[in-house]
């Protein structure tokens, strides 16, 4: 009995860990129901997710510059613990990033240094994010918390799928 006791275990427990949010659609910014933090400016005003499955993501984020151009960022990170790098963003900079299922299974999680050039130096940003999607797939929030010499901030994002 407890052999297929275990059996069963085993299954379900499989079961639970290849489950996989589907972040995939196109995401607004709802700033009203955000909070933005101390440097929130440069946060992406829109998320489209490509592709989302149990391999990996891919994420095209649309933010605006100082000039109020549109900058797009687009990285491609895999489950598999391996760092990915993009380009662009703000000026050459350069993200590295890993993403990563949280042990409830329902959260994505990134982790990412981006590097820049500053009057001559460089300069690094490290950030953790938490991507949790609602139960009706309607609203997507992302924890993000980063530190820098700039210091440290906490950000809430709150985006609506686009319809």
């Amino acid at each position: 009995m407890f052999v297929i006791g275990a059996a069963i275990f085993c299954l379900c427990t499989s079961a639970t860990m290849m489950f996989v949010v589907n972040f995939s659609g196109d995401w607004k910014l709802n700033e009203s129901k955000s909070d933005l933090g101390q440097f929130g400016r440069g946060a992406a005003r829109s998320i489209k997710v490509v592709s989302s499955d149990a391999n990996g993501i891919v994420i095209e984020r649309t933010s605006t510059n100082q000039n109020g151009d549109a900058v797009v960022r687009k990285e491609s990170l895999t489950f598999d613990g391996k760092e990915a790098e993009s380009t662009g963003g703000f000026g050459n900079s350069k993200r590295k990033a890993k993403a990563k299922w949280a042990d409830d299974g329902n959260s994505m999680i990134i982790d990412a240094v981006t590097s820049f050039e500053r009057d001559g130096q460089t300069m690094e940003i490290k950030q953790k994010e938490t991507w949790k999607l609602s139960s009706d797939g309607s609203t997507l929030t992302i924890e993000a918390n980063s530190s820098s010499s700039f210091g440290e901030n906490a950000m809430k994002l709150v985006y609506e799928k686009a319809k």
